[in-house]
């Protein structure tokens, strides 16, 4: 299919939203469409860059989508550095491809979560956790991203025996229920966690 063959469907779909048809972008699966959403994807870089090329604006802020899609592409890179500085260390860490959890000197296992900021209407910046209850991590880090998205903010260490719940929010500032588990680098995991041996500790 050519771009100028997509480019009228583009448009017919903006102008049935535009005359509150509620048409949507998740409307574009439906069969009077048979364009899926993947082959304006491939063609255009993303779905809303198609919407932009006919100038139609979604009622909805759909920037979190290519917000989470980076997130995403974060993740393996996060894992290596976490895989790294444990073994710098001295520890034996290796990742669970089944569940993406890691494994430390077959004695704990690691979740990395991270939470993307979430500025509200006032500038205050926020940030919703879930957790993943089916891994069961002994240690979840949380990844607390910077306000563009951008690069990692902070860290936190929640134990297994401290999520009371499988979702927080968290503030700038939250408190020492929470705050006490948040780290500037993941430093003190990696120490925390080296292998010491029976004599060096004697």
């Amino acid at each position: 299919m050519s771009r100028d063959e997509i480019l009228p469907m583009q448009s017919s779909v903006a102008v049935l939203s535009l005359k509150g048809q509620g048409y949507r972008a998740s409307h574009l699966n439906l069969d009077q469409f048979s364009t899926q959403v993947s082959v304006y994807s491939s063609r255009f870089g993303s779905l809303l860059r198609a919407y932009g090329l006919v100038g139609f604006t979604p009622d909805r802020d759909y920037r979190y989508i290519a917000i989470n899609r980076a997130l995403r592409r974060l993740h393996p890179d996060i894992l290596r550095q976490v895989l790294e500085g444990l073994r710098e260390q001295g520890s034996d860490a290796w990742q669970d491809h089944a569940t993406d959890r890691v494994v430390v000197n077959n004695e704990f296992s690691l979740s990395i979560v991270i939470a993307r900021c979430t500025p509200t209407p006032t500038g205050l910046l926020r940030w919703k956790l879930r957790f993943d209850t089916s891994l069961m991590p002994d240690i979840t880090i949380v990844v607390r991203m910077d306000a563009d998205n951008r690069a990692p903010l902070d860290f936190y260490l929640f134990p297994r025996l401290d999520v009371a719940s499988d979702r927080v929010r968290l503030a700038e500032e939250n408190g020492l229920s929470l705050d006490a588990y948040r780290f500037d680098t993941l430093d003190y995991l990696f120490d925390i966690a080296a292998p010491v041996s029976i004599v060096e500790a004697a």
